[in-house]
Formats: C-alpha cells, sequence, structure tokens
C-alpha cells in the first residue's frame, strides 16, 4: 500500500483541496511537481452528481410552476425566450470552459441559475402541451423520462461494457437530429408524424447519452479538475440529458393525441 506522504494525489485531503507540491496549482486544477495530472477516480464521485442534478431538477420545476401560475411572467418570457436561450447555452459553455479558472461553488451557483432560467422557458413549453394533452399527458411525460433515465443510470453504473466506442455514434446521431429539427421548424412544424419520430429517436439518443455519462462519471473521468468542480460537470451533463429526455417525451405525447 502507498503511503500518504507518497502519494501525490494525497487523498486524505479536503474535499476540493488542492495538492501544491513542487508548484502552485489553478484553483480547479490538481498538480503534481508543477505537472497538472488528471484526476484519479474518488467515492462519491457520482453520487454527488446526481444529488445536484436533482436539487437542478428541482429548482426548475419550482421555476416553471412559478411561470405557469403567472400570467404576466409568461409573457414575459414569451417575447425574452430567445435571449433566454443564448444566456442559458453562455452559462452552459462557461461552465465547462472556465470550470479551471472559477471555484466550484462559482460553477454551481452558474449551475442552478441554469437550472432555474430552464424551467422559466420549461413553464411555457409545458403551457403550450397542456391543451393536446392535459396534466395526465405531462405527468406521464415526466414519468416516462424518470423512467428511462433511471434505467440508463443503472445500466451505466453495472454494465461491463467499455461505453466510450458510443461517443462517436451518440455525437453524430444528436448533430443530424439537430439538423432534422431546425428543418422540421421551417417547413412542417405541425406534422405529427415528424413530431413523433423526432421524439422516438431522442429519446434513444438520450438513454446511450446518459448511460455514457454515467458510466464516465463513474470511472471519474473528467481529468484536470478537482471532485468539487468535477461534480458540477456532472450534474451539469445528468441535468441535461434528463430535461432532453423530458421535452423528447412530450413530442412523444403530444403528437399521439
Amino acid at each position: 500500500m502507498q503511503s500518504r506522504d507518497n502519494d501525490p494525489y494525497n487523498r486524505t485531503q479536503a474535499p476540493g483541496q488542492v495538492s501544491n507540491q513542487g508548484g502552485a496549482a489553478t484553483p480547479n486544477t490538481l498538480s503534481h511537481e508543477g505537472v497538472i495530472v488528471s484526476s484519479p477516480p474518488r467515492e462519491g464521485f457520482l453520487t454527488g452528481s446526481f444529488i445536484w442534478m436533482f436539487v437542478g431538477v428541482l429548482l426548475s420545476a419550482l421555476s416553471a410552476w412559478f411561470v405557469m401560475n403567472n400570467e404576466g411572467l409568461q409573457q414575459t418570457v414569451s417575447e425574452w425566450a430567445l435571449l433566454l436561450l443564448i444566456g442559458q447555452l453562455g452559462l452552459v459553455l462557461v461552465i465547462n470552459f472556465a470550470i479551471t479558472r472559477i471555484s466550484s461553488a462559482v460553477a454551481l451557483a452558474l449551475f442552478f441559475v441554469y437550472a432555474l432560467t430552464m424551467g422559466l422557458v420549461l413553464g411555457v413549453i409545458v403551457l403550450a402541451y397542456l391543451p393536446a394533452i392535459g396534466v395526465s399527458g405531462v405527468v406521464s411525460a415526466f414519468a416516462g423520462a424518470a423512467a428511462v433515465f433511471g434505467g440508463a443510470a443503472v445500466y451505466g453504473v453495472v454494465t461491463k461494457r467499455d461505453l466510450t466506442s458510443l461517443q462517436g455514434i451518440l455525437f453524430m446521431g444528436l448533430l443530424g437530429l439537430i439538423v432534422v429539427m431546425i428543418v422540421q421548424i421551417f417547413f412542417f412544424p405541425g406534422n405529427s408524424m415528424a413530431n413523433l419520430l423526432i421524439g422516438i429517436v431522442g429519446v434513444l439518443l438520450f438513454t446511450g447519452i446518459t448511460a455514457w455519462d454515467v458510466q464516465r462519471l463513474k470511472n471519474g473521468a473528467m481529468p484536470n479538475i478537482n471532485k468539487d468542480s468535477a461534480t458540477v460537470l456532472g450534474a451539469l451533463a445528468l441535468y441535461l440529458d434528463f430535461i432532453n429526455l423530458f421535452l423528447f417525451m412530450l413530442r412523444i405525447f403530444g403528437s399521439s393525441r
């Protein structure tokens, strides 16, 4: 067994504390003798990601509920929806690409802001589906997304298969789906069959992405950043997986009515 003094990662240090042996490290990177190294898998990595992901979903649900019960806010969100989406994209980019230059607390705060603003948009989207599918349809879509997400997560944890090989296929499939969705908006926005097919393909894609995300989080595949910051990135990835599953489920239920 390697002694603590010889352990370059010093696993007895407090969560988020950075090893500073032989050189200063940036706040969110691990370093040893001046060289940035990859963070090894650590206990609680996946668990922490799930905890913050569930908090994010709860914040989004509360934000969506508030919008659905406030007509003035509904109008405001509808008018500023494009700006909100651009801002949300900016938050995702900042969290992902500036994670080594901001503290884990700041990254977590940005994630919560993202979840709250996403809830505003979700509230308007759900209201648009309510006349067609009703409250029961929305609940069914949410329950279906939760079931698929849970099943994919369990598979990602227990499978012995390396899902890394699926990364390229999933990425290309996602790009193709985005292109099809853009084409649908301009050429056949009201086509129920197109909505159904897009919904089914979207659910299948994000089922695979969820399993892949869970496996890489379980394996600690977040290089160059400490555990706390990696947990925030993991929570963001899982949150996006679940929200997209829910949105594609709404498409499926909406196209069937």
